[in-house]
């Protein structure tokens, strides 16, 4: 992995943009989520076209971007952008998992409207949409800022 040393700029980079991508989706599939929970009847053309966007913004932004921002930050961790001794370095990574939970957390529910089985209300989601919020201040802060 030596020979990436020269493109780590450019690695951290196509990191961040991956980031960006992936946190617009995880801020609005919640909110997705609201509207399709208190508007759209199941079977309707509403509820259908929920789930069409949906789906496009799970499969064409938000996976793609966050195995990139994954893969991207596992290469700059082997090029020694991770200092283990740091706690603010835990801390992300813990935030990060919990991102990728949360990710998942979503997808599955996805797949539930797709199902006609959702059962949770707007305001479940609603309170859910803090979920990345919280975490992308934590990742923030511990990266800027070193506060641990």
């Amino acid at each position: 992995m030596e020979w990436l040393g020269g493109f780590y700029l450019w690695i951290k980079a196509l990191h961040i943009m991956a980031v960006i991508a992936w946190m617009a989706g995880l801020f609005y599939l919640p909110r997705l989520f609201v509207y399709h929970a208190e508007r759209a009847q199941v079977g309707s053309e509403l509820d259908q076209t929920f789930q069409v966007m949906e789906e496009k913004l799970l499969r064409v932004i938000m996976n793609p971007a966050m195995i990139v921002a994954w893969i991207a930050g596992l290469v700059m961790i082997g090029l020694g952008g991770f200092d283990w001794g740091a706690v603010w370095s835990w801390v992300k990574l813990a935030s990060v998992i919990a991102m990728t939970g949360a990710h998942g957390w979503m997808s599955a529910r996805r797949k539930e409207f797709a199902a006609g089985t959702n059962t949770r209300s707007g305001r479940t989601y609603r309170l859910f949409n803090e979920v990345p919020t919280v975490l992308m201040l934590l990742i923030v802060v511990a990266v800027v800022v070193k506060p641990f």
